[in-house]
């Protein structure tokens, strides 16, 4: 199991998690959409492609970008679509 925790709430819960590049991309069934907010932010993977990111909204904190995903990936990296990562302090916990 792992879990992905910030500013004192579970934002993420998984027994079925990719690890790419030292990162857990979670099912995005398995995230909690309410802590979830659309971002204007994006950027290029020169391997898995365009990124899109989501800003956390937790206990009327936010955490800008903290979270990213490929809605389209790249040939070669389809295993990170539909599947969310997080950085920027929120702690990726196995279990």
């Amino acid at each position: 199991m792992v879990k992905a925790m910030w500013n004192g709430k579970e934002i993420a819960r998984s027994d079925h998690t990719v690890i790419v590049e030292n990162n857990h991309y979670f099912p995005s069934s398995d995230v909690d959409h309410t802590f979830l907010l659309e971002s204007d932010y994006h950027t290029t993977c020169p391997w898995k492609g365009f990124a899109s990111y989501y800003t956390l909204d937790v206990n009327g904190e936010r955490n800008e970008n903290a979270a990213w995903y490929y809605k389209e990936p790249k040939e070669g990296a389809e295993v990170v679509k539909d599947r969310i990562a997080f950085w920027k302090g929120v702690e990726v916990l196995e279990e």
